[in-house]
């Protein structure tokens, strides 16, 4: 009897054990206070705001946070989710940001300065190492108070609450060479500048049209990227990554711009278009959209966001011709009746034969002359010459140009300027004769047009040899005055 209660008391303990860790399943976890991966160690803060921060908690949960002196306090909703704003602050000092809940998080080393998000294509991915002189940019990249933040490559069919990894580190030169170029030295030029840090947010992927980066609301709502946006709603999850990146809408906002929205910055520069070639109808609707789009949900105002012309590529034209790339480089001109928005021009830095021009010092320089105009209202010329208006007398055209106050120069010694076509109403073109009749004007004809109607200016892939500039250097931007169908029409 004592042997067979024994036996009974072994088998109820085993019993109670097993039921405890069933217990222990079904309880809900508690959940540490966790932040999102763009907020760590190293990072840098958008200046002279209030900056959002946010993460998870139990329901619930009271969160403190602690930074330069002062508390702020917030509580965890029912969804699992808090959000705080941390004061306005002035750069200085490093900081130290304490988030207390049932656990305490510690990010050291915070800097406040300039927040720029470079996003885009593969012209803005390219790396330091890729770009001209690469072995003395990368040895020189001793720049601690520049911070850098790679948002890492992924497609997603809804928006993520967070990026798979990624935190802030210092720009040296153990951590610049796979960095965006264009993004390094747009982010120096500021810094050296302003003499403030500077933290430059990387999220930007090779080969992608515009569609990828646009928001669901976005894509619904444009006639043309619906119906990709529908194709890629449908598509099972496991088949996403395995669709080329560059036909599913939206795949790449939210993965790469949705979780990291709505972190403070002070703006946005965007280098894209190649893959939209051939699409200019399309792309003068979705890349103002874009931008639109980007500001609505950052909920930040029209912050400053500037981009790049497409640079010169492929072979010369050896006659006046149509022009898939003009007509996308016409868009983005177009673009800057947006408020804020700057275009810094490579019609000049870009190579016949690589789409990827190495360059990027001089890309990095005129967003910087761009952002220091628009972002920061200093008293510069930032503009490259841009077509104002033309009027025609007798057998030739007189051409203006809005010159950002600067004035027109000539970078040919016998002041021949290059690149102007003319045409009459058989609307066939040809190359023009050109001369600068002052500091905004330029007179154009050819014997071979009596009565001119339209006249065009680097318009082709590749007009490599323009030299119409302004005192600082910047080049003339490419433009027509007729609005007659082009190649992709």
């Amino acid at each position: 009897m004592k042997e067979k209660h024994t036996h009974y008391m072994k088998y109820l303990g085993i019993r109670i054990f097993i039921l405890n860790i069933c217990i222990c399943f079904l309880l809900p976890a508690k959940a540490e206070v966790r932040l999102p991966h763009i907020f760590s160690s190293n990072m840098v803060l958008q200046q002279g705001r209030e900056n959002p921060i946010w993460g998870w908690a139990d329901k619930g949960e009271r969160i403190t946070l602690e930074i330069d002196g002062k508390t702020i306090k917030t509580k965890t909703g029912q969804d699992g989710k808090w959000k705080a704003l941390l004061p306005v602050m002035n750069y200085g000092n490093p900081h130290t940001l304490i988030i207390k809940g049932k656990n305490t998080l510690q990010l050291d080393n915070v800097l406040i300065g300039e927040v720029w998000v470079c996003s885009g294509q593969s012209n803005m991915g390219m790396t330091v190492q890729s770009s001209k002189d690469a072995e003395k940019e990368i040895a020189s990249a001793n720049y601690p108070q520049i911070r850098l933040f790679s948002v890492p490559k992924a497609l997603a069919q809804s928006p993520r609450e967070d990026i798979e990894k990624g935190s802030w580190v210092e720009c040296s030169p153990e951590n610049i060479p796979g960095f965006s170029a264009a993004g390094y030295f747009f982010g120096r030029y500021i810094h050296q500048q302003l003499n403030v840090p500077v933290g430059i947010i990387n999220s930007s992927v090779g080969g992608t049209k515009i569609q990828c980066w646009m928001s669901e609301d976005a894509a619904q709502n444009d006639p043309d990227v619906i119906v990709p946006y529908k194709y890629m709603k449908e598509l099972a999850p496991e088949k996403v990554e395995d669709k080329i990146r560059n036909e599913l809408a939206s795949v790449l906002f939210n993965s790469m711009i949705y979780p990291i929205i709505p972190y403070g910055i002070k703006g946005v520069i965007w280098y894209q278009g190649e893959s939209d070639r051939g699409r200019p109808e399309q792309y003068l609707r979705t890349f103002p959209g874009l931008i639109n789009d980007w500001r609505k949900h950052w909920m930040q105002g029209d912050f400053p966001f500037l981009f790049v012309s497409l640079a010169n590529y492929r072979n010369p034209v050896d006659e006046p011709g149509e022009s898939d790339w003009a007509e996308i480089r016409e868009v983005q001109t177009k673009t800057l009746s947006l408020p804020n928005t700057g275009m810094a021009l490579a019609i000049d830095i870009g190579e016949a034969n690589d789409i990827h021009p190495k360059n990027k010092q001089e890309v990095g320089r005129r967003l910087g002359l761009n952002a220091m105009k628009i972002a920061y209202n200093k008293d510069i010329v930032c503009s490259s010459p841009i077509f104002s208006s033309m009027q025609v007398e007798g057998n030739h055209a007189i051409v203006r140009f809005y010159t950002d106050g600067s004035s027109l120069m000539v970078k040919d010694r016998y002041g021949y300027i290059k690149g102007f076509a003319i045409a009459g109403s058989d609307r066939k073109f040809y190359w023009a004769k050109a001369e600068l009749l002052n500091d905004q004007t330029v007179k154009v004809y050819s014997n071979k047009v009596n009565h001119p109607v339209a006249v065009r200016y680097g318009w082709a892939n590749n007009p490599s040899d323009l030299n119409l500039f302004n005192l600082e250097g910047l080049p003339a931007n490419p433009f027509r005055t007729d609005d007659w169908p082009g190649i992709t029409k």
